[in-house]
Formats: C-alpha cells, sequence, structure tokens
C-alpha cells in the first residue's frame, strides 16, 4: 500500500468479527431457548460487544480508507473478499447502533408488558442477532454472490420477526412481503448469473475493470437488471407497493429495524453498484424522473393515511426518493449529502416507529382520529415526538435540513431542467412531510382527548395527576430510555453536522475515485494498469474543491471521456482528499 494509506494496526483484520459475532452469539442464544434471561443478556451483551468493534473499525478507516480482508487466504478474485471503506464503516456502526436501541426497547417491552416468551418467542433473540449478521455482510461483501448471501440472511430473519405470534393480517402481510422479496432476489441471482457468464467474475472490484470491456447494450441490460433488483428491495417507486402494507403489521421493534434498516441495504447497494460499477451519467436522468415520481407519490400516500405507522411507512417510501436523488446527480456534493442523509435516516426513522410504539401503548392506539392530549398527559412523549418529526421533515437546523440542502446545492449546481424539477420536488416534499407530522401533532397531541373520536380510555382519565401516574406504568423508563437515546443520537448529527460532511465528502471522493478501493482489492500492481483511466471519471471533481463557496468542481457532475492527466497529479490528490498517517481526513483537496 502507499504510505498514506499505509494500516499500522491489525484492527481492520477483525472485519469478519462484525459478520461472525451475531452468528455466533445467535447460536448461543437459541442453546439457552428456555432461559429468556440468559438469552436476553446473550443478546444484548453480543449486540454491545459488536458496537465497539465497529466504533473501532471506524475510527481506524476515517484515517486510512479501504481495506480488505480475504477469507483464508485466497486472494481476489479467486476468494471471499470482505472490504470496509468509509461509507461502509459508517453504515456498520449507525446500524449496530440502532439495533442496539431497538433490542433495549424489545427487551424492555416484554418486561413491561410480563410476558413469558415461551413457545415461538423464544427464537425472536437469536433471529434478530441473525438479521444483524445478515445486514453487516450485505455492508462487507467484497462480491455480488457475497452480497446476495447476505441480503438472503436478513431476509430469512425478516421472515420469522414479521410473521411472529401470528395473526391473520400479519401473516396475510408476511406473504406478501416474502413473495416479493423472493422475486427480487430471484432477479438479483439471475443478474449475476449473467454477469459472471459474461465476465467470468462477481468479485466488484474485479468487476470495475471488466465491465468496461462488454458492448454497451450488455452493460446497459446488467445495470438495469440490478437497478431493478435493488430498487424493490429499496422500495423505489413503482416497485414500493408491498412495504405500506407489510411493516405497519408487525410489533413496534420489529416495524422500527425494518423501517430504518432493511430498505437503506437494497439502496447501498445500489450506491456501491452505481459508483463502482457503472460510474458516469448513462442513466441519471431515468433516476432523476424515479427519485421525483417516489418523493411526490410517496408523500401524497402519506397525508392520505390516519394510522401513524402506515402514515411513516409511506413518508419512508418518500424519503428514498432523497437518496436516489443523491445517487442520481453523479457528483460529490450530491453523494456527500447522500451519504450523510441515509445514515439520517435511518435513526429518524426507525426513532418514530418506536415513538409510535410507545403512542400505541399509552393511547390505545396509533390511529390519529382517536388521539388527543398526550402533550398534557405526557410531555416526556410529546418530546420524543417532536423532535424527530421536525427532523424528518427538514425543518433547520435539524439534519434532516443539512442532508436535504447538500442534494439541492447539488441540483441547483448543475442546472438543468431535470435537477431544477427534483429541486422543486424535494422543497414540495419537505413541506408535505411537514404538513403530515404536523397534522399527528395538532389531533394526537395538542387537541383535548375529549374532543377525539371514540378515544380509549386510558386517553380520559379524571385527573392529570392520574394521568401522570398512568405514565409510569404504560411508559416504563426501559422503553423510553432507548428512544431518547436515538433522539439524542438524532441531534448529534446536526451538532457534529461538519465532521460528518466532511468525512462523508471523503467517502464520496472514495467511491468516485475507485482507484481506492481497487488498490485495497486488487493490489497496486494490477491497478496501475489503469489508473489513468479510473480518473476519467473523477479529474473534474478532484480540483480546487475547497475555494471560496465549497468550490464550484465540487458540485460538478461525474465526467467522462475526459484526458487522463499524469498519474503523480493523480497521487497527490488522492492523498490529499484521503488523509495522511498521521493527519485527519479533510474530505477535499488544498
Amino acid at each position: 500500500m502507499k504510505e498514506g494509506r499505509t494500516v499500522e494496526t491489525n484492527l481492520v483484520e477483525f472485519v469478519p468479527l462484525a459478520v461472525l459475532l451475531p452468528f455466533f452469539g445467535a447460536g448461543f442464544a437459541f442453546a439457552f431457548y428456555r432461559n429468556q434471561p440468559v438469552q436476553k443478556a446473550i443478546t444484548v451483551g453480543t449486540l454491545i460487544i459488536t458496537v465497539l468493534l465497529e466504533i473501532s473499525l471506524l475510527t481506524e478507516i476515517w484515517h486510512t480508507g479501504a481495506h480488505a480482508v480475504h477469507l483464508a487466504g485466497w486472494p481476489a478474485p479467486f476468494g471471499i473478499s470482505m472490504v470496509i471503506d468509509r461509507f461502509a464503516a459508517l453504515m456498520l456502526v449507525v446500524s449496530s447502533l440502532i439495533t442496539l436501541a431497538v433490542l433495549l426497547y424489545a427487551v424492555g417491552q416484554g418486561a413491561a408488558e410480563e410476558k413469558n416468551d415461551s413457545g415461538p418467542v423464544s427464537i425472536f433473540y437469536p433471529t434478530y442477532l441473525i438479521l444483524v449478521a445478515g445486514v453487516s455482510n450485505a455492508f462487507l461483501a467484497g462480491d455480488l454472490f457475497n452480497m446476495y448471501v447476505g441480503f438472503e440472511i436478513f431476509l430469512t430473519a425478516s421472515y420469522v420477526l414479521l410473521t411472529l405470534g401470528g395473526g391473520e393480517q400479519r401473516i396475510r402481510a408476511g406473504v406478501t412481503y416474502v413473495v416479493v422479496s423472493i422475486i427480487s432476489s430471484m432477479l438479483f441471482l439471475i443478474t449475476i448469473g449473467l454477469i459472471y457468464a459474461a465476465t467470468g467474475t462477481v468479485n466488484l472490484a474485479d468487476l470495475a475493470l471488466k465491465l468496461g470491456e462488454l458492448d454497451d447494450g450488455t452493460q446497459l441490460m446488467l445495470h438495469v437488471m440490478l437497478l431493478v433488483a435493488f430498487g424493490i428491495k429499496a422500495a423505489v417507486f413503482p416497485l414500493a407497493f408491498w412495504l405500506p402494507d407489510s411493516y405497519p403489521t408487525a410489533p413496534a421493534p420489529v416495524t422500527a429495524v425494518f423501517a430504518g434498516l432493511l430498505t437503506k441495504v437494497g439502496i447501498y447497494a445500489m450506491i456501491r453498484t452505481e459508483t463502482l460499477l457503472f460510474p458516469g451519467e448513462r442513466i441519471n436522468t431515468a433516476l432523476m424522473i424515479i427519485a421525483a415520481l417516489t418523493m411526490i407519490v410517496g408523500i401524497l400516500g402519506a397525508l392520505a393515511q390516519t394510522d401513524i405507522k402506515r402514515m411513516l411507512s409511506f413518508t419512508l417510501i418518500s424519503h428514498i426518493g432523497y437518496l436516489v436523488f443523491g445517487l442520481a446527480l453523479s457528483s460529490i456534493v450530491g453523494m456527500s449529502a447522500t451519504i450523510y442523509y441515509v445514515a439520517h435516516h435511518i435513526t429518524i426513522q426507525t426513532t418514530l416507529f418506536l415513538v409510535t410504539g410507545l403512542i400505541e401503548r399509552r393511547a390505545g392506539s396509533s390511529n390519529v382520529d382517536r388521539l388527543g392530549g398526550l402533550a398534557k398527559i405526557s410531555p416526556v412523549l410529546a418530546i420524543l415526538f417532536f423532535i424527530p418529526a421536525m427532523n424528518l421533515a427538514g425543518i433547520p437546523p435539524f439534519s434532516g435540513f443539512v442532508g436535504k440542502l447538500g442534494m439541492m446545492q447539488g441540483g441547483i449546481a448543475e442546472n438543468t431542467w431535470i435537477t431544477w424539477t427534483l429541486v422543486i420536488a424535494s422543497v414540495v416534499t419537505s413541506l408535505l412531510t411537514l404538513m403530515a407530522v404536523a397534522r399527528i401533532w395538532a389531533r394526537g397531541f395538542w387537541r383535548k382527548g375529549e374532543d377525539a373520536e371514540d378515544p380509549d380510555k386510558l386517553l380520559l382519565s379524571k385527573t392529570l395527576a392520574h394521568a401522570r401516574a398512568a405514565n409510569k406504568r404504560l411508559l416504563p423508563m426501559n422503553m423510553v430510555a432507548p428512544t431518547a437515546a436515538l433522539v439524542a443520537m438524532s441531534l448529534a448529527f446536526t451538532v457534529f453536522a461538519g465532521p460528518l460532511m466532511q468525512f462523508s465528502r471523503a467517502a464520496a471522493y472514495d467511491m468516485y475515485e475507485r482507484a481506492p478501493y481497487l488498490d485495497a482489492v486488487l493490489g497496486e500492481e494490477r491497478v496501475d494498469g489503469v489508473r489513468d483511466e479510473l480518473t476519467e471519471f473523477t479529474e473534474g471533481l478532484l480540483v480546487d474543491v475547497d475555494t471560496g463557496d465549497a468550490g464550484v468542481e465540487d458540485h460538478a457532475p461525474v465526467q467522462t471521456g475526459l484526458e487522463p492527466e499524469d498519474s503523480e497529479n493523480l497521487e497527490d490528490t488522492r492523498h490529499s482528499t484521503s488523509g495522511d498517517e498521521d493527519e485527519p481526513v479533510e474530505g477535499g483537496g488544498d
């Protein structure tokens, strides 16, 4: 490795543990299926250790850049490679923190309801850990087939969690979810087979070099097939019809982790393949049209709902459109905002579903027509809802505003009719999102409980003191505390927006430059032969990005067909954007 990317410690060699620890924990938890306290302790302990490991990996990768671990010593592209770069490390940390908070919430919910998790419920904890392992494997996969395996691991676990406890409505929604997921997985697997037949490899780094040798028609076909497969998993319009009927039927913790994570794995796969395998602007216009439709159709669906869980499911679809918008810009500023926004949205969406679970416990319903007076009888619950709701709507100075502003800056700088359309659509979507959450606030929290339609008796306490006393029973601290922790985490995205955006920009540079990823997986000797060709997609981005108003070049779309410059200039630029051993990442050149 070059000097700027030398790894002085062996910490990154433990990357596979991010997948293995949850798997081993699941095995131990299942062994104690008759002893719920031990099972819970194993699951919580495993996730805490996993979070600590991944935070350490993020700290290491923050300064060193991409690193690959070749399992069993088999080099790429022949063996299985696990690759961690800045984007993957951020996704690992955020996803594990989210799953840990949701797990603590689920443990608190079980204790509060005083239910003995006997029978089929005894498999909740090991299944939950298997879900975590599958998500981590998808983030770290260095080849398409291993990514497919990661998808199948967490999808199989999600089938179990979604239908846990039975019930006609839940089983019906589970069947829809299973059928759609199987179709998506079959399409993904067929595409992998076609890619292997055309190139002789499924390794992502190797494909980045070999796909360019195919004719344009074949590349476009494979490109579209991958996007459709990932689009179903990410719930992109018009492939999102399954989500609103599937997620709201599950228990609050399951719905929260599904909404926060599972669609984002599909987005992660789209970002990874678009930047590594298919860089450029070939289908950006189509992606932008899809992004606009996803935003508008999703939020219009949300406005038509009276149930908070269904409303949040539609806003989830709508805000996936923002991520597709940032990806379609094919620019550093667009990708930086997308990386930042995906971490933000995982946290916000999960938090809101957990808060909805608390609302349902306290008020007896999640239907806004039956709610009222919650701000008076439970101020803490009102705060827990208000902060992430305003964040979701993108109200300044919350992190939702920061991410959306970055995408809009990229669209304005590109200055085409389609990007201006996306900017307008994103503003309209934000305003309609504010309208949707404001309606929940006005009906559920602000009006009197007596004014609600058929309010539950839990809302109609005789005195305020009696209502506050009921909070201790219905809103136990071991459920409120994990929710409050996620609210604090969402605020941290605002407080530390500067360093996080700087980190996101460095991650965006690495992904569009591609050489850091290829160096880590294939070795510099092989990449040196095509290094000049790789710069054709990024030369317009890697110049004077810190000039004046954040740099005009920083907003420019990725260019194709440019004349490559001296590889020595590329080295200077790469080191300036990625940082050296002893200096933190600056996120841009001088």
